[in-house]
């Protein structure tokens, strides 16, 4: 039976046999494809090839675009090859898959990077990492890379995966029913508070009809003929001369005078009061 020292040796050895990223993340024809694009074509692509579909109200969804793509952006830039790129994504997929799924603490995940790339420029070295497709100066980018990018903000990533967030409602649906448009002479809407005489006298504009059929009425007011006053006209244009006037005069007795001047004042007065009648409801329609 072996001491429990040589047990974890072969453990250890055991695990530095196998493969620490046993996955591949994205093909090399999706690398390919997304070698050729521009930043904007790279984040429409891993959106797809993710099969990311709320974007707009996903926060994880949104920061894992943005984590992806940044690296791959990043190494394209580095001038990685194909393999080279194959090899990156998959290391920061199996990071985050460390931290996400198997609750990782930060020194934990830094181990695994450190046997993904074990044996990094040495050649007869018999640590078999994953990632011997780079050169020490790309391995050393690389850890950079990931120190400012997924270590620095280690709490953050944890907080989005594992921490409880309430459900935020963004928008809600309401029915509103509408009044009827108004009626004359009632206000429209937002006017209702108005007192009615104020409304009246200084906001409501009488309708084209009403306007002129005012206009109408204080025209023939003002030209329609009185009856009486065109008869007593007839009557005291008609006649001749004025001393045949002054002889008819002296010939009428002095009772049918009387009788002709009362006559006349009667009329007068009728006519006086035809014409302040008209002009009371003159003033009423001002």
């Amino acid at each position: 039976m072996a001491a429990p020292g040589q047990e974890e040796d072969r453990e250890q050895d055991a695990v530095g046999e196998k493969k620490i990223i046993n996955q591949t993340f994205l093909s090399l024809s999706q690398i390919t494809a997304l070698s050729e694009q521009n930043v904007e074509g790279v984040q429409k692509m891993l959106e797809e090839f993710l099969n990311f579909k709320q974007l707009k109200t996903s926060l994880k969804e949104a920061i894992l675009l943005d984590y992806y793509t940044a690296g791959f952006w990043w190494a394209k830039e580095r001038n990685f090859s194909v393999i080279q790129l194959s090899g990156f994504m998959d290391l920061l997929n199996f990071l985050l898959e460390n931290l996400s799924d198997k609750h990782m603490t930060l020194g934990d995940n830094l181990k695994e990077l450190g046997k993904a790339m074990a044996g990094i420029g040495e050649t007869d070295s018999e640590r078999n990492g994953d990632l011997k497709i780079f050169s020490i100066e790309q391995a050393k980018a690389v850890i950079d890379y990931l120190n400012i990018s997924l270590f620095k903000h280690y709490k953050l990533y944890e907080y989005l995966f594992h921490s409880p967030r309430e459900e935020l409602v963004i928008s809600n649906e309401y029915v509103v029913e509408l009044p009827q448009p108004s009626v004359p002479p009632f206000p429209p809407l937002l006017e209702d508070g108005i007192p009615s005489d104020i409304y009246s006298s200084f906001i409501i504009s009488p309708t084209a009809t009403e306007t002129e059929s005012k206009g109408s009425d204080q025209e023939d007011y003002l030209e329609e003929p009185c009856p009486e006053v065109e008869s007593f006209k007839a009557g005291a244009v008609a006649g001749v001369a004025a001393e045949d006037q002054k002889s008819a005069v002296g010939e009428i007795p002095s009772e049918i005078i009387g009788n002709l001047e009362a006559e006349i004042n009667e009329k007068l007065q009728m006519q006086e009061e035809a014409y302040t009648l008209r002009t009371e409801k003159l003033e009423s329609l001002k």
